[in-house]
């Protein structure tokens, strides 16, 4: 696909019309349940059409607590469609449901027929309606939570605007509560088409998505963009590194992307050998967190494929950068060149840098997001001059190569999932034994970052390490935890009283 021949959808609704009707859009490798375009546009406007007859209008968010398949594809259409699609992940405790339902000011919530229990305890307690999403040969259905009955649908399916906000996501950073990203329809049509564009992707490509559907990443890269290039998108239940190569084998899956994790994971149990399938591999893309120059060359040494590492974030509506595909050149420890939009350096006084001089990488573009939801605090320390301010720390070559040499926010990458630690500092310092709590991330082999801690007691109490780590579990999700909790007598502060995280960190490395 190239930019002379790339359409202009302005909406989901539009993106999905592309494709001629009788192509394959998605399957279901655990079941084979396979829908063409014309069946996803069908059932994503039937489902558009029961959330508005349920009184779901532009701007009300639908949140999703769906696992990866076709039905939460499905979901995310109709919920952009007739509202606001607002994803949550279904490992969340209850706790942080209630938090997400009310600081997104959810309407309706979306659930599986099992494993939804905590959303539905949250939504209960909230007064928020519930509908149970299944699948009956091919279809999408809902179900009351309450009275099992099959909910109307009554009203015309919603035509969405290109300026009607799509999907709500949080982003974390090192201060603060997570910031809600408002991202309208036209953002992520451009992205995908930035995306699409990059990688030449076509008809006859196979996106294998690996990564998880309430994330950017998966969403856009993924899904939309292989919705937009008119391709086929296979989508497990979840990643399972022992059926992965045996359904690129069945389905000639042509490029999947991932966090650097699952590389790994892969590439462990390659054992140094090609796996079967993977010739048909075009490339295979990195993205969410640092990939090693050395993992790179072994990924592709073993799975005989140029890998690509890209750089995305939820307020660029995904990706800013990638390494391009062959010929051109790819640079191990690069994340590579600006996709669609603009990249550069800026100073702390808002200068923009020359090509070799590091600072702070900044941003700006069709696909960028024009703030904050409801954060005056935020937008304005996260704009200045018109660009968006990432936070991260790179340097730019005369070549146009970004270069990430440090994250000026404190937030934990663990295999992609960005964790805010000012969170985590409340839940734990909500323990009635604790005075003071520090979250950080160390280094982990495998996942990048891990979470830790260090608390402080209040005078005559007690609490073992064990008390608060089974506290935390009750209280959030297994990926945000820590896995590993100091109980010291001081938190390490600078010479003005100030805590810093990465300098705690350190300590207890």
């Amino acid at each position: 696909m190239t930019a002379e021949t790339m359409p202009n959808p302005e909406t989901l609704r539009e993106l999905l019309q592309i494709a001629p009707g009788d192509a394959v859009a998605v399957v279901a490798p655990e079941t084979g349940l396979t829908l063409t375009y014309d069946d996803l546009r069908r059932e994503a406007q039937a489902a558009a059409a029961v959330f508005a007859s349920a009184g779901i209008k532009p701007g009300d968010r639908v949140a999703i607590a769906l696992p990866n398949g076709i039905p939460v594809l499905v979901c995310f259409l109709a919920a952009s469609f007739a509202g606001t699609a607002a994803p949550l992940n279904l490992a969340y405790r209850q706790d942080e449901f209630t938090f997400y339902l009310d600081d997104t000011n959810a309407k309706l919530l979306l659930v599986p027929p099992e494993g939804g229990e905590a959303a539905v305890a949250a939504a209960n307690a909230a007064g928020i309606p519930v509908f149970v999403v299944n699948t009956v040969e091919g279809r999408v259905i809902f179900t009351d939570g309450k009275t099992g009955a099959t909910p109307p649908a009554s009203a015309p399916s919603p035509v969405p605007t290109p300026d009607q906000i799509a999907l709500i996501l949080h982003t974390s950073g090192s201060t603060g509560r997570p910031k809600r990203v408002p991202i309208p329809h036209r953002n992520l049509a451009v992205s995908a088409g930035n995306i699409a564009a990059h990688y030449q992707l076509t008809p006859n490509d196979v996106s294998l998505c690996v990564m998880p559907l309430f994330h950017v990443h998966g969403l856009v890269a993924s899904v939309l963009a292989t919705l937009y290039s008119g391709g086929r998108i296979i989508v497990p239940g979840k990643f399972n590194a022992l059926s992965f190569w045996r359904t690129v084998r069945d389905h000639h899956v042509t490029w999947y992307s991932a966090v650097p994790t699952i590389h790994q994971v892969l590439l462990a149990r390659a054992g140094g050998e090609r796996p079967q399938g993977a010739e048909s591999l075009r490339f295979i893309r990195s993205c969410s967190a640092a990939l090693s120059p050395e993992h790179m060359q072994q990924m592709e040494q073993v799975f005989g494929a140029p890998v690509l590492e890209a750089y995305g974030m939820t307020e660029a509506s995904h990706q800013m950068a990638s390494n391009p595909l062959p010929p051109k050149e790819r640079k191990p420890g690069s994340v590579g060149i600006a996709t669609g939009i603009d990249v550069g350096i800026m100073d702390a006084e808002g200068n923009l840098q020359p090509a070799g001089t590091p600072g702070e990488v900044v941003i700006r573009g069709a696909s960028v997001v024009k703030g904050y939801e409801n954060n005056p605090e935020a937008n304005a320390s996260s704009f200045t001059n018109g660009w968006f301010r990432t936070g991260d720390q790179g340097v730019i070559d005369e070549a146009g190569y970004l270069r990430l040499i440090g994250r000026l926010k404190e937030m934990i990458n663990r295999g992609g999932e960005k964790i805010s630690p000012r969170e985590l500092d409340e839940v734990l310092a909500s323990h009635p034994a604790v005075a003071e709590a520090v979250c950080f991330g160390v280094p982990h082999p495998s996942w990048g970052e891990e979470v830790a801690a260090a608390v402080t007691l209040k005078p005559d109490m007690t609490a073992t390490e064990a008390e608060l780590l089974a506290f935390c579990r009750e209280r959030l999700a297994d990926f945000k935890r820590p896995k590993k909790i100091h109980i010291v007598e001081q938190i390490p502060r600078t010479a003005t009283g100030k805590i810093q995280r990465r300098a705690v960190a350190a300590v207890f490395a």
